[in-house]
């Protein structure tokens, strides 16, 4: 058996080399990436990695001896140029090149630029990897004023982390809710009240006319005219997938790189996961009728599907069944997150919301689909077997707290 060469060492691109071993591949194992470091943790970027609650050292995603046991070659600090998919060759930056028998391709996304004038600025900030969290960290501890533009989960929990280092912080989001494609109202209301508690100020269906400035960054002009002092801005516009090596040898693209069940793109011998791939998703609306591909930007997601490439490289064909699911840490709130809520026609509610215990369950015609809870982790782990079950329980039973989740498994 031949090589693997994996473009991105991510989280997808790890456990995608770790499943192939797993799985019985043999041949040799090659994963290029562009940062300096071996593969790390990204979830704590904007979470307790940004606010001190998490040091550098426990990042990495495994240990520099568990690659040498699985033989995985790592190349840091350098990028794949293109693909010859006839010669089955990676050209990279340095000049060199690589043959491969398989190839993987884990190359993510990148952030949304800012749409407007001033975005050049210093002091404007995106967060994608771990050399902009060490940026947003240094300025932080210079600065008093900070404004977020994106009512995200990014936006969001690096809002809660520079309030939580002391800094005076303002959200600009351009939707009237916040994670309006992301969450039913009730989430977005609970977040919200629960951000404004700690001090963080909002301006909701809200554009920026532009950042003001000369060298850095002073101010963020809205388009209503008011003017917002600040010494930072930190942009969570959501992510853009990397498909330019796909496109230039005319792969299969659309709004990610397309895979099938199998991660298997348009070439068999290259498989595709995590941000940058567009797979057909059981649970996902529309994608669980008709297969469309949808892009899921989780770990979940990555490392699911990664698996799945995994298993389909060393020959061992099983397809994408994962039911998904999220997370998110806002202070001392766990927000958790199965299955998917849009198009429910039916939502209950367990636990108290104003004391920030609780779950809401999404139905669609009488079938569980979704969930989202609040420091509630034993009703996540019952609420993903349910979706997964595809129960379909009397929503009075479901509401009764008295009534355990899981034992509506086998009813």
């Amino acid at each position: 058996m031949g090589g693997l060469v994996i473009i991105g060492a991510s989280y997808a691109g790890t456990q995608l080399a770790l499943a192939a071993r797993a799985n019985g591949f043999v041949g040799s194992i090659t994963m290029i990436g562009a940062e300096p470091h071996a593969p790390y943790q990204r979830p704590p970027l904007s979470k307790g990695f940004l606010c001190d609650a998490v040091d550098a050292s426990s990042l990495p995603l495994q240990s520099p001896e568990r690659f040498l046991e699985e033989r995985i070659a790592l190349r840091t600090g350098v990028t794949a140029s293109g693909i010859d998919r006839q010669a089955q060759v990676v050209s990279l930056s340095d000049g060199s090149q690589l043959h491969y028998d398989a190839l993987a391709l884990t190359t993510g996304a990148r952030c949304r630029p800012l749409p407007c004038a001033g975005a050049q600025l210093r002091h404007v900030y995106y967060l994608r990897d771990l050399a902009d969290a060490y940026e947003i960290k240094a300025r932080a501890q210079q600065a008093r004023h900070a404004v977020v533009v994106g009512g995200g989960f990014i936006g969001l929990e690096v809002a809660a982390s520079l309030r939580t280092l002391g800094l005076d912080v303002t959200v600009i989001e351009l939707q009237e809710r916040l994670l309006q494609r992301a969450v039913p109202p009730l989430i977005s209301t609970f977040l919200q009240q629960a951000h404004e508690e700690e001090g963080v100020r909002f301006r909701l269906a809200t554009c920026i006319r532009q950042l003001r400035g000369n060298d850095a960054v002073t101010g963020v002009e809205l388009e209503t005219g008011e003017i917002l002092p600040t010494d930072m801005v930190v942009a969570g516009l959501g992510v853009m997938p990397n498909v330019e090596l796909a496109e230039a040898c005319s792969l299969a693209v659309d709004n990610g790189i397309v895979v099938d069940r199998f991660a298997r793109t348009s070439d068999p011998a290259i498989v595709a996961a995590g941000d940058c791939a567009a797979y057909p998703n059981p649970w996902a609306p529309g994608s669980a009728l008709d297969g469309r591909c949808v892009r899921v930007e989780s770990i979940q997601s990555a490392n699911d599907l990664a698996k799945v490439a995994g298993a389909t490289v060393a020959g061992r064909l099983s397809p994408y069944e994962a039911v998904p699911w999220f997370w998110s840490d806002q202070y001392g709130y766990k927000l958790q997150m199965t299955g998917f809520s849009a198009g429910h026609d039916q939502a209950v509610v367990r636990g108290n919301v104003a004391a920030g215990r609780f779950t809401a369950l999404y139905l669609k015609d009488g079938t569980v689909v979704g969930a989202h809870s609040v420091n509630r982790p034993q009703d996540h782990m019952a609420a993903r077997r349910l979706v997964a079950a595809r129960v379909r329980p009397d929503p009075a039973v479901l509401a009764d707290e008295a009534v355990a989740l899981k034992s509506l498994l086998s009813a």
